[in-house]
């Protein structure tokens, strides 16, 4: 628990950094809750890299095409996330907080850049980061754990 908390934390405040130099304040905002998801159910379906990555892309193109069909409300908001849930379990990659790829992109009207510089980006960074910190968090408990076999 506590290297899922520690993880967490680090990767926030990674993000955090990243959107103060960027000046960008709203950008991290979709993978905050995915950081919640990798870190403290890393094996459950809706976590895996493929959902990860294949939500976020989807949600985002998925807002796009509403914003593209019919522009910028909230009602158009929230077909963009209706249609991101649809396309996710469609494709069998759902990851819940990805659904707000799509809000964002609607509601904010965000370039296509969006895409690629935050949305791609940050859901293959994402999974970096939790590859290594679950080899990283694998090898500190083998290490102060007593070795099999021997006695405590």
């Amino acid at each position: 628990m506590a290297f899922a908390g520690t993880g967490g934390a680090i990767c926030v405040g990674a993000l955090e950094l990243a959107a103060f130099f960027t000046q960008r304040p709203f950008w991290q905002l979709p993978f905050i809750t995915s950081i919640a998801l990798i870190m403290g159910a890393p094996l459950s379906e809706p976590a895996s890299p493929q959902a990860l990555i294949g939500g976020h892309l989807i949600s985002a193109v998925a807002g796009y095409v509403v914003l593209w069909l019919f522009g910028s409300s909230e009602w158009a908001a929230a077909v963009g996330v209706g249609l991101a849930i649809i396309l996710m379990l469609r494709f069998r990659v759902f990851h819940p907080p990805a659904a707000v790829d799509a809000f964002l992109v609607v509601k904010q009207a965000l370039a296509l850049e969006y895409l690629f510089t935050v949305v791609l980006a940050g859901s293959v960074l994402l999974v970096a980061f939790a590859f290594v910190w679950q080899r990283l968090s694998d090898a500190i408990v083998a290490r102060l754990s007593p070795a099999h076999g021997a006695k405590a």
